[in-house]
């Protein structure tokens, strides 16, 4: 039965790495936080992967358990920081694209 969660584990470190890529080369910002976010979400069940194999489940879900909290808050902020600035595709904007902030009006 450990050697299920041990290799569980490896299955989720691998599609971490992989989701790595897309939060690297993102065209976008939304696709870097979605990233980010299913890092965070995998993390989690890591957490709680590595609970079991310690036989310590009872310690790593509360470690779990704020990780997913912090994750949750920190996608939340960054999405709403990022709404409200409209800087969606930053990229675009140091190429010298001019913004409303540029040509003195109010974003």
């Amino acid at each position: 039965m450990l050697n299920f969660f041990f290799i569980s584990g490896l299955v989720l470190i691998i599609m971490m790495v992989l989701v790595l890529y897309r939060m690297v080369k993102g065209p976008t910002v939304i696709d870097r936080l979605v990233a980010v976010n299913v890092i965070g979400t995998k993390a989690t069940v890591l957490l709680v992967i590595i609970g079991i194999l310690f036989e310590r489940v009872d310690m790593f879900v509360d470690i779990a358990l704020g990780y997913g909290l912090l994750n949750f808050i920190t996608s939340i902020a960054a999405a709403k920081y990022y709404h409200h600035h409209r800087a969606l595709h930053p990229e675009i904007q140091w190429e010298g694209e001019v913004t409303q902030l540029d040509r003195g009006g109010n974003a």
